[in-house]
């Protein structure tokens, strides 16, 4: 049994992986209702960029109090490589599929695409991913799919377009991450979101109609603070949470957050956005934690059943 979940075996490391798993399953399912709250008055590329450029700002502060060492000039390459994928390219994606009139069912099924293109880049890049754990993926997209029916399915061409981008980049940054030379876990975080945030800020200011003249006052209280939550918890504190996962778990592990969000998401729209449940809840819940045990317990399950599959008695010789 894997000691994340057996008391006797729970050691500092296992207290962290549990920890992690936990902000990035709770605080990630409460993103997509923040960022519904932050673009009702701020522009979505602006409002992403902004986001990234202030949380690389406070982390690089952090990392240096901390005493950590300016990038190299590899590091930084490298960097600016997740930074352009996850925190621009993924997650501007993200915002502009919302804006550009995607229904939360569809997003929310769209991204549990994200795990499996992480193993499947995990794959080709050499590393083992179980067989259990592709069908451990593979169920969770299922229950997930299952539990968007609670939500809305419309679309346009441009949204569905930005909603599937959207895990292909991030999947990449994330395989990326896995790969590449890092600086320290701060430092790193620090030059991804600047150098994002940055890239996000550009492109925003060149294309995006209103970032030139937004009326900051008329920007309301509850965007405001949405969009501070989406920097600290959403991403300082969630986002460290993740690539820390990335470098210290499976892939099929990290990224089983994709089909736990869409659960913690719609207890969000119940309690705050008033949004009704049907019975889908009840068939998509069961797949999901199965999807869990078999992506936490597979190689477990596997050599018990092997242990208890029938030998054939031993050749006697005469």
């Amino acid at each position: 049994m894997p000691s994340i979940f057996n008391p006797i075996a729970l050691d500092r490391q296992t207290w962290k992986l549990g920890g992690a798993l936990l902000i990035v399953y709770l605080v990630w399912g409460t993103t997509y209702f923040a960022l519904d709250v932050a673009m009702q008055t701020l522009p979505p590329l602006l409002m992403n960029g902004a986001r990234f450029l202030l949380a690389g700002l406070l982390m690089l502060a952090i990392a240096r109090w901390q005493g950590l060492a300016w990038p190299t000039a590899a590091q930084w390459r490298s960097s600016a490589l997740i930074g352009s994928l996850m925190a621009f390219a993924a997650m501007g994606l993200v915002v502009l599929a919302q804006k550009l009139g995607i229904g939360s069912g569809l997003m929310a099924t769209v991204v549990t695409t994200m795990p499996m293109w992480l193993a499947l880049w995990t794959r080709w890049g050499g590393e083992r991913v179980p067989v259990t754990s592709w069908i451990g993926l593979a169920l969770g997209a299922t229950g997930a799919a299952l539990l968007a029916l609670e939500g809305d399915f419309s679309t346009t061409l441009a949204g569905t377009l930005c909603a599937f981008g959207a895990p292909l980049a991030w999947s990449l940054g994330s395989y990326a991450s896995r790969r590449l030379d890092l600086p320290a876990p701060a430092m790193a975080s620090a030059a991804q979101w600047l150098l994002g945030g940055l890239l996000g800020l550009a492109v925003a200011w060149a294309v995006e109609p209103g970032s030139h003249d937004v009326a900051w006052t008329q920007v309301s209280l509850a965007s405001a603070l949405a969009w501070l939550y989406l920097v600290v918890m959403g991403t300082m504190v969630t986002l460290n949470a993740y690539l820390w996962l990335l470098k210290n778990t499976s892939a099929a592990l990290a990224g089983s957050y994709s089909f736990v969000n869409p659960v913690v998401a719609l207890c969000v729209g119940v309690l705050l956005g008033g949004e009704q449940l049907t019975g889908w809840v009840f068939v998509a819940m069961p797949l999901i934690l199965l999807a869990l045990a078999l992506i936490l317990y597979g190689r477990d399950m596997t050599r018990l059943l092997g242990a208890l599959r029938p030998r054939a008695p031993a050749a006697t010789s005469r």
